[in-house]
C-alpha cells in the first residue's frame, strides 16, 4: 500500500506540481485563454419585464452589455471577453446602415491579433438576416457567432444565459475556425446560409429546414457533424471597402390572386429589384408575371423566391426565367434573396452573373 502510495505522489509531483513550480520561477506563461469580443445590438436577450412569469410585452434591448455579460460569470472560465454595445434596439428597427456599422468594426477587431472570435448578441426577428449579410462580406476564417434569447433575461427559464455562454464556446473553439457566420441558440450550430426563425415564442425556433444543424453544444463543448453547405466570408466577392450604400430592394408577396399592384408601386418607388415569395416553387399568376417581366424590361431585377420556407426555386421551371430575364433564389429564402441580390448589385449588373452568385452563395 505505501509503495502505491509513493507512486501517486510521485506522479502527482511529475504532472501537476513541476509545471507550475517551473510556470512561476521561470516565467512561462499559462495557456491563454481565447479572446472573445461580444458586441451587443439590444434584443430579448437584453431585455426586461415587471413580472418573471411574462414572456411577451416585455420591453427589449434594456439591459447594456456589461450587465448581460455580467449574468453569466462563467464566460470568464473559458475566454478572455471584451464587450461593447454597438446599438441598443429590438431587431425589428435593424436595417442595411446598421449591417454596415457592425460587418466595419468586426473587419476591424478580426483584423487584430488580439481577437480570436467575435460574438453579436441581437434580437431574433432578424438575427437570420444579419448573419448572413456579414457571412457574405467578412473577410476573415476567425469564428462569428450571432446569438439570442426568445426570453426576456427577467423571465423564468430565461434562455439568453445559456445561449450567450455557448455561443462564446463556439467562437471560442478551434473547430469553428473557417465555418463562415454560425447562429447559436438552444444548445444548436446552425449556419449562417441555412437557418431560419420558425416559431414566434418557441426556444428551439432556429432551425435550418433543408440540411439540418451543423452540430450542438453540449456542456460547454461543440461538436460538428459537417459544414456549411456554400462558399462564404474569405470565398465571396463581396467587399466592405467597395460599398458605400446598399441599393433598395424589396420583397412582395405572392398569393392566390395576386395582381400587378404592388410590382407597379414598387417600381414607381425606384427600386433597383424585386424578389418575389412566390407560391410553390416560384410560381407566378399570370398579372403579376407580366408586372414582374415588365419590370425586368425597365432595368429592376426580379428573383423568385418561395414563401414555402423550405425547398429550391428550380431555374426554368415553373416560369422561363432565360426569356423573362428572371433570378432563381435556389433554397434561400426571401429575406436572404433580399440580402444577395442587395449585395450582387454592388458587384455586378450583369443577370446571368448574379445567378451564378446564387448558385454559389
Amino acid at each position: 500500500m505505501n509503495a502505491i502510495f509513493r507512486k501517486i505522489v510521485v506522479i502527482a509531483f511529475l504532472f501537476i506540481f513541476v509545471p507550475l513550480f517551473a510556470s512561476t520561477l521561470w516565467g512561462f506563461p499559462p495557456a491563454a485563454k481565447p479572446r472573445i469580443s461580444v458586441l451587443a445590438t439590444g434584443g430579448t436577450i437584453a431585455g426586461a419585464a415587471p413580472v418573471a412569469t411574462q414572456t411577451i410585452g416585455y420591453q427589449a434591448a434594456v439591459l447594456p452589455v456589461g450587465e448581460v455579460l455580467a449574468s453569466v460569470p462563467d464566460l470568464g472560465r473559458i475566454a478572455d471577453i471584451h464587450g461593447e454595445q454597438v446599438v441598443q434596439i429590438a431587431s425589428e428597427n435593424m436595417n442595411p446602415d446598421i449591417w454596415m456599422r457592425i460587418a466595419r468594426r468586426c473587419e476591424d477587431l478580426l483584423s487584430r491579433d488580439n481577437a480570436d472570435g467575435i460574438v453579436i448578441t441581437q434580437g431574433t426577428d432578424t438575427l437570420e438576416e444579419t448573419a448572413y449579410f456579414l457571412n457574405l462580406t467578412l473577410k476573415s476564417r476567425k469564428p462569428v457567432v450571432l446569438v439570442g434569447a426568445m426570453r426576456p433575461a427577467t423571465a423564468l427559464s430565461a434562455d439568453g444565459s445559456l445561449n450567450l455562454y455557448n455561443a462564446v464556446a463556439t467562437a471560442a473553439s478551434p473547430l469553428t475556425r473557417g465555418q463562415g457566420v454560425l447562429v447559436v441558440m438552444n444548445d444548436t450550430v446552425n449556419a449562417a446560409r441555412e437557418v431560419t426563425k420558425t416559431s414566434t415564442f418557441s426556444v428551439e425556433t432556429f432551425r435550418s429546414p433543408d440540411l439540418g444543424a451543423l452540430g450542438y453544444i453540449k456542456s460547454g463543448r461543440v461538436h460538428l457533424y459537417r459544414g456549411p453547405s456554400r462558399r462564404h466570408t474569405t470565398d465571396t466577392p463581396f467587399y466592405l471597402k467597395n460599398i458605400e450604400k446598399l441599393p433598395k430592394i424589396e420583397i412582395l408577396y405572392g398569393y392566390a390572386g395576386s395582381g400587378t399592384a404592388a410590382v407597379e408601386a414598387a417600381v414607381k418607388a425606384g427600386v433597383a429589384g424585386i424578389v418575389y415569395a412566390a407560391t410553390g416553387n416560384g410560381s407566378l399568376p399570370e398579372a403579376a408575371k407580366a408586372a414582374l417581366a415588365a419590370a425586368s424590361k425597365k432595368g429592376v431585377f426580379v428573383v423568385r423566391s418561395s414563401r414555402t420556407g423550405s425547398g429550391m426555386v428550380a431555374r426554368n421551371g415553373e416560369v422561363n426565367d432565360d426569356a423573362l430575364g428572371f433570378i432563381a433564389a435556389d433554397n434561400l429564402n426571401p429575406q436572404k434573396a433580399r440580402i444577395l441580390l442587395m449585395l450582387a448589385l454592388t458587384a455586378t449588373q450583369d443577370a446571368k452573373v448574379i445567378q451564378q452568385y446564387f448558385d454559389t452563395y
